[in-house]
């Protein structure tokens, strides 16, 4: 098994772990609702990144299905973004709430650099490491405001559950 394959699995396992002991019981349904809306706006952003030549994934999962990379747009990402709306700070000081954007945007740009740099699952073609962290804060911002909609969240309002 190549090095990047492996990574690919470690990937997928920190990511479920992480799931399993962070997304608490009685939040398990608004999890599912963010994942699979985030699921939907990073599935379809991929693929038109990966047509339009903007990043080029060698090494991934259903090679010949897509040439997107299932494993971060599908899976990956959208478990982060659970964890991101469920660990929200709602109701605490902008800055607060700026800083959960800076640091969950800023975490997954840097994983993906040293990735795009170290290993064949990733290359810039006409790409940036700025491009990924505005994307990343803009569909975050699009999951934040579907999940406060959905849920119908107000804001400065204190999750209960």
């Amino acid at each position: 098994m190549s090095t990047d394959r492996l990574l690919i699995i470690i990937g997928w396992t920190i990511t479920t772990v992480l799931l399993l002991l962070y997304v608490p019981k009685a939040r398990i349904r608004q999890a599912f609702v963010i994942f699979m809306f985030k699921q939907l706006i990073t599935w379809l952003v991929g693929l038109v990144v990966v047509e339009l030549r903007l990043i080029e994934y060698p090494v991934r999962s259903f090679a010949y299905a897509s040439k997107t990379s299932f494993d971060f747009e599908y899976f990956i990402y959208p478990a982060f973004c659970v964890l991101f709306n469920l660990y929200y700070p709602e109701g605490k000081s902008f800055l607060k709430r700026s800083l959960h954007y800076i640091y969950y945007c800023s975490a997954l740009t840097a994983v993906e650099v040293v990735v795009e740099k170290y290993t064949d699952i990733l290359h810039y073609v006409n790409w940036a490491w700025y491009t990924t962290f505005i994307t990343l804060f803009l569909t975050f911002f699009m999951s934040r405001q579907f999940y406060k909609w959905f849920f119908k969240i107000k804001e400065n309002q204190a999750q209960s559950n």
